[in-house]
């Protein structure tokens, strides 16, 4: 049976108009900024090959430089997407000068067929490319499957509009957009099937940044924004095997708020949450990139200081007391102190139970003491 070239494109801007209403249906409303960009890149690329469909028969130059426009924008859209996704993604500001620059001299050279079509197929297509070399490299953990989907699915679509552009811009086998050329026809069964292999990564992705969420909340404190007591036996344990097993010097450290009870009792639940948060914030920004920082329960919090001994946590301690006594007074109208007690990994320990339990032995020592002070254990 023969292809029809029209029927193949009509029904992928079809797919890509139900497609973009069932998106949010399926992502729900409360959805990140990347699921946004994509349902944003799938609603362009609708409007984009429905307006190309309709301007044979109507404004032929207004609509074709509207789909140009929507389609280059839908790549832009992507893009942000795999920003979001993945962390900062290169050539982006090439990216945007493509973006502007492929419907502009489109519509300026319009009366030139060669010109407007070799100028719109070869942006567009390394457009594509721009995009399609967003996907490797991630600055953060990322499934490869879906990545290496994606980008095989870009990258066809880029050849295959690399080659529509050489054919009308150098040869007079392409002299309009239905043309019945082998090239435009595999062109538009290649685009049909990327649009669904696409799909079906973009949707992966989407579902592996949820799952990254709900583990994230499952090991996060929910007042503090710290890590939990899960999240830091979990992440402590792999950070203290590791430094066990290459001989790194690790250092713990557990941390009370002195007489929080009386905070609660004096001034309230709501400033014992604000204290709790002062203290949480002040003791992350005060702790190195890569330290670990958790809240164990109540008012007590646990520190593993990683490639550190002693003298690391020492002036830390030091640091922290310091800010928190001028910090908590200005904020909270009251001054915060706490005790605290310190542990350094020993050779042949590799449990990080037993390394807390030093910690915090040495803990209760320092608030048998007279609290407000730091004590190591032996």
């Amino acid at each position: 049976m023969p292809l029809d070239f029209l029927t193949l494109m009509t029904v992928m801007a079809a797919n890509l108009f139900m497609i973009s209403a069932a998106l949010p249906l399926i992502m729900g409303r409360d959805v990140s900024r990347a699921a946004r960009h994509v349902q944003a890149s799938m609603l362009l690329q609708a409007v984009a090959w429905a307006a190309i469909i309709a301007s044979s028969t109507l404004w032929d130059q207004a609509l074709s430089t509207v789909s140009i426009a929507c389609n280059a924008a839908a790549q832009w859209m992507l893009y942000r997407a795999l920003e979001e996704w993945l962390g900062p993604r290169p050539l982006r500001s090439l990216l945007l000068v493509l973006v502007i620059a492929a419907p502009l001299g489109y519509t300026l050279g319009f009366g030139h067929y060669a010109w407007r079509v070799g100028w719109a197929n070869f942006l567009m297509a390394t457009i594509l490319c721009i995009v399609a070399r967003a996907t490797l490299a991630p600055v953060v953990e990322a499934n490869l499957r879906w990545r290496s989907l994606l980008m095989g699915c870009l990258l066809t679509s880029a050849a295959f509009t690399l080659a529509r552009g050489m054919l009308g811009a150098f040869t007079d086998q392409y002299p309009s957009f239905r043309t019945p050329h082998p090239v435009n026809l595999a062109a538009a069964v290649a685009t049909n099937v990327s649009l669904v292999l696409g799909t079906v990564a973009l949707l992966v992705a989407w579902r592996s940044e949820a799952e990254h969420k709900l583990r994230t909340l499952a090991m996060t404190d929910g007042l503090t924004g710290v890590l939990n007591r899960r999240g830091f036996t979990t992440q402590g344990s792999s950070l203290l095997a590791h430094a066990a097993r290459h001989q790194l010097p690790m250092t713990a450290m557990m941390l009370d708020l002195d007489h929080f009870k009386q905070v609660n009792d004096t001034h309230g639940h709501e400033a014992g949450d604000r204290a709790l948060q002062l203290f949480a914030r002040l003791l992350g920004d005060t702790c190195r990139s890569g330290d670990l920082v958790g809240r164990l329960g109540g008012e007590e919090f646990g520190v593993l200081l990683l490639h550190n001994s002693a003298p690391a946590g020492l002036a830390l301690d030091r640091r922290l007391r310091r800010r928190l006594h001028a910090v908590s007074v200005a904020e909270l109208g009251f001054a915060l102190d706490y005790s605290a007690g310190m542990a350094v990994l020993q050779p042949g320990e590799a449990g990080l139970a037993e390394l807390m339990a030093r910690a915090d032995g040495a803990l209760y020592a320092a608030k048998t003491a007279g609290r407000g002070r730091l004590v190591a254990a032996d």
